[in-house]
């Protein structure tokens, strides 16, 4: 497999730029920079070689030889000036999955960069983002871990997601619908942040042919059938810029029309509510010239030429886009009256428009390539970086997603500090968001700000081109109703994370007395400092028991999910498990050695057949949840959840195993059971409205409800509820938690009515 193919495959159509490389690397060996090429050509054919006997026999959708994608892939990144390493991982992309090829056999063929590329890409290809947030969350860290150990992962990635989308007509219709989904939600946007226009585009309209077909063909219509009469248009205005252009003496290396493409229009009559005849500027003119100071004299002759429309022009040199985008833009009254937007660049600023991040990788003739990894020094991936340090800070699976939204798929506002420096944000971002931005010291302590010169409120939306100045006082600290304005996730996140500290003491004794609740007083204590419970702590990802408890107190992190995983410590049957499970009481052991209990009655609880029987108002147990029995003297058995903490004080030979009756038949209506929640939400007007609404719409009936406010405190709301099972309960958590004002919700016993 190592040698080097010397005849053209029959059975696919080799572009000449392969057969270019195959015909070098067959040849001897010259000197200087002939030496290189043969050295880069050698590696390029024997990658070749390598995929097409491996994908020999296999064949895509569309019927054709297999390595006919590998091939366009390497195309594709060939002409973004990727090196011979990319070019050959192009190749090699997909031999590792569908193969029976190891990724170390790839190294040992290749080299460690290739392997690192091919291996990135794999991993990348495992990835699903059309899982539930907690999995599209931990997908999207993987992602960004793999960006930041190399970029050009992505890239290649991007090369495979375009060719896919190219030949998508061949999938089923499910397929294709999923493909493009993701495409547009992930791909494009990522493809868009590196600058990668060339990319961009044709995946949006892809997207955009699959998931809105109809709308897709009207548009494509519409533009051709004015094409002949925009061209002759952009023609004649074209002249008119030459001649003027020649009378400043500016130098222009080329004046040419360019189409919007098909998706950016649709979004247009979209955002604006309009028809497609409504839409004038179906198409941009671009000039190109030597240098940004001719920028400027190019942009004057435009405004010579052509009336400027107020407030359709941005100075994108002076204040690049964070994907490094420069360029001027103006909006002109053109010839026909109808409006125009010309954009003026240099030609370096061209080729990093059409290509982006992959501009810096163009092979060089001097033999020299730049590979471009992330460094703190790295400004142009400072987007990447903020995404990687929130990773371990931004625990909540839907906060991470929102600070991903920030950062990956919006635009950003451009913000000058008083010394001049340039700081980018998230459209919307307030004064709070750029105090947080600079130091996140700068935000806890921040007093007020001075925007242009003027004293604001904090809650002030900044314009891009603002001065903003940040007042700082020792004695200042954040405020909850911040989160009223802070748009940021990290705003938002490092609030909440002050606020979480000022009161860990407090939190850490809550969550303390949840955790004891559920597994029991007795033994609690060492169970705390127990090695399992550390194991505990860190499959929870955190440092300590006591981070735990302080996370479960503040409802960082659910005590569902920390009993999932006290369990899983304990099914594995670690010794140093059942050491410490035999301190608990009998109810925190899940009674799992208790014979198993059958019934074919109808009632709801199994092991008081026949009996006098109730749910205990102290914890209120549900269906789903574990139960104990309790003999009372004169009130039959009482039913409570296990880990109640009356259940410390029963004596062993009163308790009763019991559970749900999962059989229950002929009953006319499903049954509901009472239980109280306590709510730490916001104080803000109509809060309350919006959490009986989200109850309303999960058909559970409110039985009683109270609220107490005080002056800069949350509010604290108690529901008395009636819900079907454990399950529904989870789910109403899980559905008020999404609500940006709830800061905190939780079960607690029998509240006065």
């Amino acid at each position: 497999m190592s040698g080097i193919l010397l005849n053209t495959p029959v059975d696919i159509t080799v572009p000449e730029w392969l057969k270019k490389c195959l015909s070098w690397s067959s040849s001897d060996p010259a000197q200087g920079s002939d030496e290189r090429r043969h050295t880069d050509a050698i590696l390029i054919g024997r990658a070749f070689q390598f995929a097409y006997q491996l994908h020999q026999g296999q064949y895509r959708k569309s019927g054709e030889p297999y390595i006919c994608h590998p091939v366009a892939v390497a195309g594709l990144l060939r002409d973004l000036g990727g090196s011979p390493a990319m070019i050959a991982a192009g190749f090699l992309h997909d031999v590792v999955e569908d193969t029976e090829i190891t990724i170390e056999q790839i190294e040992e063929h290749f080299g460690p960069e290739v392997r690192q590329l091919v291996e990135g890409v794999t991993k990348l290809s495992k990835l699903n983002f059309k899982s539930k947030t907690e999995s599209q969350a931990e997908n999207f860290r993987r992602m960004f871990v793999a960006m930041a150990q190399d970029i050009r992962v992505i890239v290649v990635k991007l090369a495979d997601r375009l060719h896919n989308m190219r030949t998508l007509q061949f999938m089923s219709e499910e397929s294709r619908r999923s493909n493009a989904q993701e495409t547009r939600d992930i791909f494009a946007p990522l493809a868009n942040r590196l600058g990668i226009w060339h990319f961009k585009w044709e995946l949006e309209d892809l997207a955009f042919k699959y998931l809105e077909p109809d709308a897709f063909r009207q548009i494509q219509k519409y533009v051709s059938e004015k094409r002949a009469a925009r061209e002759e248009k952009l023609a004649k205005t074209t002249e008119l810029l030459r001649l003027g252009l020649q009378q400043a003496g500016i130098h222009y290396l080329d004046i040419s029309g360019r189409p919007k493409h098909l998706y950016s229009i649709y979004q247009k009559m979209q955002r604006q509510q309009k028809e497609f005849h409504e839409i004038y500027d179906l198409a941009a003119l671009r000039i190109i010239v030597e240098s940004n100071e001719e920028c400027y004299r190019a942009l004057a002759v435009v405004h010579d030429a052509f009336r400027p429309i107020p407030g359709r022009f941005k100075d994108y040199i002076g204040l690049p886009k964070a994907n490094r985008y420069q360029s001027l833009h103006t909006g002109v009254i053109g010839l026909t009256g109808r409006p125009l937007e010309v954009q003026i660049r240099t030609q370096e600023m061209h080729h990093i428009a059409e290509y982006g991040i992959a501009a810096h990788w163009k092979y060089k003739e001097t033999g020299t390539s730049n590979i471009v990894h992330l460094t703190a020094q790295d400004d142009k991936f400072t987007w990447l970086r903020q995404l990687l340090e929130w990773q371990n800070d931004l625990k909540d699976a839907q906060e991470y997603m929102d600070s991903i939204k920030d950062n990956l798929f919006e635009d950003d506002v451009y913000i000058f500090t008083p010394k001049g420096d340039l700081i980018s944000l998230s459209p919307t971002s307030t004064t709070i968001d750029f105090a947080y931005r600079i130091h996140t010291e700068v935000g806890n302590h921040c007093a007020g700000a001075r925007v242009n010169g003027r004293m604001v409120p904090l809650s002030t939306r900044l314009q891009n081109g603002d001065i903003v100045e940040i007042l700082t006082q020792k004695s200042c600290h954040p405020s909850l109703d911040w989160l009223n304005f802070a748009r940021t996730s990290a705003a938002k996140h490092r609030i909440k994370q002050w606020y979480k500290r000022s009161r860990r003491e407090e939190n850490i004794a809550r969550g303390r007395e949840l955790l004891e609740k559920e597994l029991g007083k007795i033994g609690f204590d060492s169970l705390l400092k127990s090695e399992p419970m550390q194991n505990v702590a860190e499959r929870c990802n955190y440092h300590s028991v006591e981070d735990l408890l302080a996370a479960l107190g503040y409802g960082e992190v659910t005590l569902n999910l920390v009993l999932n995983r006290w369990r899983e410590i304990v099914k594995s049957e670690q010794p140093a498990a059942l050491e410490v499970l035999q301190m608990l009481p009998p109810a925190s052991r899940s009674l799992k050695d208790a014979p198993p209990i059958t019934s074919s009655s109808n009632s709801p609880i199994v092991g008081v057949e026949g009996l006098v029987y109730h749910l205990s108002g102290c914890c209120t147990p549900i269906p789903g949840e574990p139960i104990t029995g309790v003999v009372t003297r004169g009130r039959g058995i009482s039913i409570h959840r296990q880990g109640c903490h009356n259940l410390d004080h029963a004596e062993c030979e009163r308790l009763v195993p019991v559970s749900w009756n999962q059989t229950v038949e002929n009953i006319s209506r499903p049954q509901t059971y009472p239980v109280n929640v306590q709510i730490e939400a916001l104080d803000r007007v109509g809060v309350f409205k919006d959490i009986l609404s989200r109850l309303s719409d999960q058909s559970i009936n409110v039985r009683h409800a109270s609220v107490k406010t005080a002056f800069g405190q949350p509010a604290l709301i108690d529901l008395g509820i009636d819900i079907r099972d454990r399950y529904q309960l989870e789910q109403i958590f899980i559905q008020i938690k999404k609500m940006s004002d709830i800061l905190n919700i939780h079960r607690v016993g029998q509240i006065d009515e």
